[in-house]
């Protein structure tokens, strides 16, 4: 006799896995180089570095949330978090780009004020830090790319340490003219530049973990496709009730009602159906519900109006 296990299996980062090692490596290295970039912005007297060094710092702050999210979201679902804490991991790519909006708005409100107040600084200690934030970014963010496609959390963890890299890069740049040609202006010009490439790239996280946070269809699954998919299914007559949704930032669920004639199809049926949903479009967790249509299941989603019970 057959066996078919329905049971659903939980992937989740663990300290040994890619991602997690990328996540500790670019804290460590964040952190000693925010200490270094503040130090030395203090003995050039430069506030270029020392705002690079809060942002660098905030960044370090976002880490810990999402490396912290994704361990929180491991936890066994039990009492009244019957899916565990898997959306925490939407929570936190929502609020990492939030907090990438809040930095970039900080950063231009700076840039603005030193139009009318430019400081001379030490270009070549600016240089040389910064460009060592080029490197300690640029390899922070390197540790982030392969699961940056998958991933709404590393694929803001990447776009914290590519912003962190381009803002470090820019003020090296404007280091150099400022030594090449004494016009302290191009410190705030850079810095303005700088924060449009940031919030460009930051826009789609935070519209994308947005979506997922109200339960959206996630931007990687055709519904259409899976629609049709499931009305071409042997012995299906109709389906109704269908619902896609982001359980976490790698993780989809799908509940639908499939109007079957004939009645149940067996379990072997149900379990290729499902299979097919997880390879095909990447649904880990669905929910099917059999009917013969007999009756008019379709479930009501509209609340009744005006404190009104609707019989």
């Amino acid at each position: 006799m057959l066996s078919h296990d329905h049971s659903c299996q939980d992937h989740h980062h663990h300290l040994g896995d890619p991602n997690s090692r990328a996540f500790l490596i670019a804290i460590a290295l964040n952190t000693v180089f925010v200490v270094i970039e503040f130090i030395y912005g203090l003995l050039a007297h430069s506030t270029a570095l020392m705002a690079d060094a809060g942002h660098n710092l905030s960044d370090v702050l976002g880490l810990l949330l999402l490396l912290g999210a994704a361990y929180i979201s491991r936890r066994t679902p039990e009492g009244r978090f019957t899916y565990g804490l898997r959306s925490t991991s939407i929570l936190a790519a929502l609020s990492n780009a939030m907090f990438l909006m809040v930095v970039c708005g900080a950063i231009a409100w700076e840039a603005l004020h030193r139009f009318s107040h430019p400081e001379a600084v030490d270009g070549l200690t600016v240089i040389l830090v910064a460009g060592m934030g080029i490197a300690i970014n640029g390899i922070s963010a390197w540790l982030f790319v392969r699961g940056s496609h998958d991933d709404l959390n590393i694929r803001g963890a990447y776009l914290h340490m590519l912003s962190d890299a381009i803002v470090s890069a820019g003020v090296v740049f404007a280091a150099i003219l400022m030594m090449l040609t004494g016009m302290y202006w191009l410190d705030p010009v850079i810095s303005l530049i700088i924060v449009a490439v940031i919030v460009s790239a930051t826009w789609g996280l935070m519209r994308d973990s947005l979506s997922l946070a109200l339960n959206a269809i996630p931007p990687n699954i055709d519904a259409t496709a899976v629609e049709a998919y499931l009305r071409n299914c042997a012995g299906v007559a109709d389906i109704h009730d269908l619902h896609i949704w982001g359980m976490s930032t790698t993780e989809s669920a799908l509940t639908v009602h499939l109007v079957i004639p004939e009645g149940y199809p067996g379990d072997a049926f149900m379990d290729d159906m499902m299979l097919s949903l997880q390879t095909r479009f990447s649904i880990g967790h669905s929910t099917l519900q059999v009917e013969q249509g007999t009756t008019d299941h379709s479930c009501m989603l509209h609340p009744p109006q005006h404190g009104t019970i609707q019989k």
